[in-house]
């Protein structure tokens, strides 16, 4: 029983985004059950691949036991979903003269992709 209580905070811990005040769920207004519906499954599948994406991550980390740093610059190896994203958001695609190009992307940032399935490499046009 303790360990079925326990596997519902991690759930829990999930749909706390909806809380935060980044999301904008509390601007969103729909106006038949349908579309509230719709907007659930939505956010569902958006939980689902969040939690994927941040299990493979830590899974590739803890098994070549490489570590990334965190917010306060410290080495872990179990780095949430949340911070990669905000940590690539100041990586901008800048188009200009019909050629385009990733501004801001770091050596860090270059590192972190090192253990991200090939498709997220292949959107940084990263060269393994």
């Amino acid at each position: 029983m303790l360990s079925e209580y326990k596997a519902q905070q991690s759930c829990e811990r999930g749909f706390s985004f909806l809380k935060n005040p980044l999301f904008l769920a509390d601007s969103i207004f729909l106006k038949s059950p349908e579309r509230i519906e719709a907007l659930a499954v939505i956010m569902g599948l958006c939980l689902l691949v969040y939690t994927l994406a941040q299990r493979e991550l830590r899974a590739a980390l803890k098994s070549l036991n490489y570590t990334v740093k965190n917010q306060l610059g410290k080495a872990i190896n179990n780095p949430t979903m949340r911070w990669i994203f905000q940590f690539f958001q100041s990586v901008h695609l800048v188009t200009f003269q019909q050629k385009t190009e990733f501004y801001n992307l770091t050596s860090e940032m270059n590192y972190i992709l090192l253990f991200l399935p090939e498709a997220c490499r292949n959107y940084y046009r990263y060269m393994s």
